[in-house]
């Protein structure tokens, strides 16, 4: 069973690509999905959020206010490590889990959609290569802007949470370009699918550094 990780940045479009591949028969581990359900009404995971930032992050239905957490967190870097400390130990745990759970799957590939790979070191985990969604870092703020809803000094908060996508983007085995239309990234994708998947490739076990070229099609990138 092939595993790869699939990353990029905040507002570049990881959602996006995922679904695409999970259209070609890819199995997605989807981290933000499990980061949601570690927090719900009951769980461990509300339990200790509580207890560290306060009663006050509880809606009105018991369940977690998450603009208001992410308003502290974003703020402020040391609220951000102890949120961290409490949810990361359970996503981690519940996404190795659901890795394993699809070990006996005949799905062609397992991609395990991780927001903050390189941010945390585990890249080394996925032998089998780590697939990027890029979007410059304007391209990234416009979205966070205009999706989200964020001003504009909101939106700089949560992309300087991350490390740089530039950077990213240079460790990544392979890059998708989402900066386009979602026409333009669904051929990117099936290329990415057709060449890496469909046809058997065996993915290279170190990164490269990315090219502008490479990116639009979503070929490996070269060193």
């Amino acid at each position: 069973m092939r595993i790869i990780a699939l990353t990029g940045g905040i507002a570049t479009g990881k959602s996006t690509v995922a679904q695409m591949l999970s259209g070609h028969g890819a199995a997605v581990v989807d981290a933000d999905r499990i980061a949601r359900e570690v927090v719900e009404p009951g769980t461990p995971g509300l339990e200790a959020v509580v207890a560290v930032f306060g009663r006050q992050l509880l809606t009105a239905g018991g369940g977690l206010d998450r603009g208001a957490l992410a308003e502290i967190v974003f703020a402020d870097v040391e609220s951000r490590r102890r949120l961290e400390a409490i949810t990361h130990p359970l996503i981690l745990a519940r996404m190795a889990g659901e890795v394993a759970a699809l070990a006996g799957s005949d799905a062609p590939l397992v991609v395990v959609e991780h927001p903050l790979l390189f941010e945390r070191g585990h890249q080394t985990e996925f032998p089998d290569g780590v697939l990027l969604v890029y979007a410059d870092p304007a391209t990234q703020l416009r979205r966070l802007r205009e999706r989200g809803g964020l001003s504009d000094a909101a939106a700089r908060q949560r992309l300087a949470a991350q490390l740089p996508i530039d950077g990213k983007r240079d460790l990544a085995t392979w890059v998708i370009d989402n900066r386009g239309s979602r026409a333009g990234t669904r051929r990117a994708v099936d290329a990415w699918w057709r060449e890496h998947v469909a046809a058997g490739d065996q993915v290279a076990a170190r990164p490269h550094a990315a090219g502008q070229d490479d990116a639009a099609t979503g070929t490996p990138t070269t060193s």
